[in-house]
């Protein structure tokens, strides 16, 4: 448990906020027996804190609609280096701006990659925790870059999503580098960074799984608007 006044979770007359374990990962930083915890929050009444989205979601996918159609995700998330003291991405000239988009987008070189030794690290680190990664690769943003996490079933998806992410955020910490998410880091003609998110169900994946495909788009498309 912990206080959670202390982190917006609760009011300070009923602060304590209890911590349920949902997934445990080898730890790639201290190694040996140690783990790292993905936990989600409670009142002490066992009530789901508002900022709790995990709870919902389990509900949703211990359903046995939902399990047995054996959900896959493919997650694909995009991220700014930023440099630490001017929170300006890494490579750019300070208060500048490199050359146009185009080369950099997988890019190798010194003058077109930047930040490659914490990918790479990330990369080792993800795969010492277990952690299912696919990949990663240079985004079209010079300081932008991607890592891909799936296929992953159900909520192990998004789990391990959280985990990577806590992972990046040590090492860049190590590196003395920031870390953004910020859908649009950079004002301007200048790529935004976001999540993209690939789905399949065992109907989908299975012969005639694309008139599964079309009758699931027709159904999304009366609410498009609302989701966009």
């Amino acid at each position: 448990n912990y206080d959670g006044s202390s982190t917006g979770q609760a009011q300070g007359h009923d602060s304590e906020v209890i911590l349920y374990p949902q997934a445990i990962f080898p730890d790639p930083f201290r190694r040996g027996k140690h783990i790292l915890v993905i936990c989600d929050t409670y009142s002490p009444n066992g009530t789901a804190l508002p900022s709790n989205k995990r709870a919902a979601a389990e509900k949703i996918f211990s359903t046995k609609a939902v399990s047995d159609e054996e959900p896959w995700y493919g997650l694909e998330q995009e991220y700014t280096l930023l440099q630490k003291d001017v929170k300006w991405p890494l490579g750019w000239p300070i208060g500048g701006y490199p050359g146009p988009q185009g080369p950099y987008y997988c890019g190798v070189g010194a003058d077109k990659a930047w930040g490659r030794d914490i990918v790479d690290a990330h990369y080792k680190a993800c795969l010492y925790a277990g952690i299912n990664v696919s990949g990663t690769n240079g985004e079209v943003m010079p300081g932008q870059w991607e890592f891909q996490v799936g296929p992953s079933v159900g909520i192990s998806a998004a789990d391990e999503l959280w985990c990577a992410r806590y992972i990046m955020e040590r090492i860049t910490e190590k590196e003395g580098v920031v870390l953004s998410f910020d859908p649009k880091p950079i004002e301007g003609d200048w790529n935004g960074a976001g999540c993209h998110t690939n789905y399949s169900t065992k109907s989908t994946r299975k012969e005639g799984g694309f008139e599964v495909i079309k009758k699931a788009i027709e159904k999304l498309r009366l609410r498009h608007k609302e989701h966009i």
